[in-house]
């Protein structure tokens, strides 16, 4: 989290979130009013912040990581513009830290190079359309950012998409998976593409695939940028 992220959340009078978001920062509640709900429930959450806010109250919609990335200011910005209040209500959207980016600290420097962040939740975005980006982005030799790996109900996702990888990369190609990331819990694997299965992932788990330049040394996984060293 950004000071200015902090800052944002201590002068809020309102602050949304997904619950388990809400308890991940139940520190720094004071007095503010709290609304949160299950997952699933995104609209409705905006719903809520975008009235809190007609009413004149400031508000705080809370997402992990970035709000941009995968979050909540897009579907924000959109139930404004929606309501025609996009231009009446100031919105100030405060840059947090990804996943890929704080995962990708953890493991040592895999992103130095081109990468492409592809989520495998298909919740949203149909199986077919992941697909194709998993192979383009594959066989463009980008390195590789999964973000929602699996969960409960799906577990067959990071499969098909380590055999889509395996047709454009080496088994051997570096895979760096951490899970709960700068949290308390934190598991970090580094590992390859061949044996990257059999390590614990879920939607808490960030996982990093090399590209052909990747290498692991000393603990570390590092993407070359192209300098002569």
């Amino acid at each position: 989290m950004s000071s200015r992220a902090l800052t944002a959340l201590k002068h809020a009078e309102v602050i949304v979130g997904y619950k388990t978001y809400v308890e991940l920062i139940k520190n720094i509640i004071v007095n503010q009013e709290i609304i949160s709900t299950g997952m699933t429930r995104e609209i409705e959450r905006g719903a809520a912040a975008i009235d809190q806010a007609l009413s004149g109250r400031k508000v705080a919609v809370i997402s992990s990581g970035d709000p941009g990335v995968y979050g909540m200011a897009g579907l924000i910005l959109e139930l404004l513009e929606k309501k025609g209040e996009l231009n009446n209500i100031p919105v100030d959207i405060i840059p947090g830290i990804t996943s890929a980016t704080s995962a990708a600290a953890r493991l040592g420097a895999p992103l130095m190079h081109d990468f492409a962040v592809i989520s495998l939740s298909d919740l949203l975005t149909p199986w077919e359309i992941i697909e194709k980006r998993l192979e383009a982005s594959a066989n463009a030799d980008f390195v590789i950012v999964l973000y929602n790996p699996a969960s409960n109900k799906r577990n067959w996702q990071l499969k098909s998409a380590r055999d889509i990888m395996l047709k454009y990369k080496a088994p051997s190609t570096p895979v760096g998976i951490v899970k709960n990331t700068a949290r308390r819990q934190e598991e970090i694997y580094i590992t390859d593409l061949e044996n990257m299965l059999i390590y614990p992932v879920d939607m808490l788990t960030t996982v990093i695939i090399g590209n052909k330049s990747t290498k692991a040394a000393g603990g570390f996984i590092i993407t070359p940028r192209g300098y002569t060293v």
